[in-house]
């Protein structure tokens, strides 16, 4: 997914997202405590629901049966657009020949957190103690969640469908790159491995670009041949569509239309992720353009006021 994840207002550098502000997890009632009180909806649905599993189930078959077709085609081999620090707009598709006339082999790019591993371990922590994120528990969970963390559902049969028609599978996530081996044993004991770091495993610090992977992309992009990507945010597609969290309407407009919204399913692959994410911005307002506003009759006002 890379991410900043906010709790109580604590900006951190987290897994595989964009920068995020996520509201502190309401406190439990009086009568639930401990593991007896709710989880978070968000939670629930992403690492508890049966909807939640079939959604990521089903994209990751999509995502393999693309894949692989692509791979399997006569015709040139061509790259998916992806972002890159130096593309006009933002976006380019780099060659897939090397400057020795070779074609490059072809790759797989995803993102980590919430796209192959799910943090349930650590997201257990915040929703049991509801406190801010330390980054020192991070580190922590990231070091030594090998055996903790599951793939994702559909991870695991996707990634080895991919490497057994010779695509490689590459990693690049926003863990930082002082984890990388907790993070490559986090990734094989689920059974996504192997994972190389700087060869098929890139880390925020690789590069002097911070959580922004536009410059990873490019590094991959100069050896392979790069025909799909998949994460859980838009920064593991583009980094442009990060560039303002707070443009609502623009940011969602820019993926939903014209040219990349034919990129969904058709080389761009997103997991489903509602507990952390560059999305999380946007008031009432901003959320629902006047167009697509309704109330009941006979007034304006909320119903919990017309009672009074």
């Amino acid at each position: 997914m890379t991410r900043f994840f906010l709790l109580a207002a604590s900006t951190i550098a987290l897994a595989g997202c964009a920068t995020v502000e996520a509201a502190p997890i309401a406190a439990a009632p009086a009568a639930a405590t401990g593991e007896d009180q709710p989880a978070p909806d968000t939670m629930r649905w992403l690492y508890g629901s049966g909807e939640a599993a079939g959604a990521s189930i089903q994209t990751w078959r999509q995502l393999a049966d693309y894949t692989i077709a692509v791979s399997r085609q006569r015709s040139a081999p061509r790259s998916v657009p992806l972002g890159l620090p130096d593309a006009a707009g933002g976006i380019g598709t780099p060659s897939c020949v090397a400057e020795d006339g070779t074609a490059k082999p072809f790759a797989a790019v995803f993102d980590v957190d919430e796209t192959v591993l799910l943090n349930t371990g650590y997201e257990y922590w915040q929703a049991l103690t509801g406190k801010a994120f330390d980054p020192s528990e991070w580190k922590q969970w990231a070091d030594q969640g090998a055996g903790i963390a599951p793939p994702v559902p559909g991870a695991v049969t996707g990634l080895r469908r991919l490497r057994e028609a010779g695509i490689t599978v590459i990693f690049n996530t926003n863990r930082n790159s002082d984890t990388a081996a907790g993070t490559v044993a986090a990734l094989e004991a689920a059974g996504a491995g192997p994972a190389v770091h700087l060869e098929t495993l890139y880390l925020r610090g690789d590069d002097d670009m911070g959580s922004r992977k536009d410059g990873r992309r490019a590094m991959i992009a100069e050896s392979y041949c790069v025909i799909a990507l998949a994460g859980d945010n838009l920064g593991d597609f583009a980094d442009v569509f990060n560039a303002d969290e707070s443009a609502i309407a623009a940011r969602r407009a820019m993926v939903a239309r014209g040219e990349y919204a034919q990129l969904w399913g058709n080389g761009w692959f997103l997991m489903p992720n509602p507990v952390y994410g560059g999305w999380q911005h946007g008031s009432v307002g901003e959320v629902f353009p006047p167009a697509t506003r309704w109330k009941p009759a006979p007034g304006d006002a909320p119903a919990i006021m017309e009672r009074q």
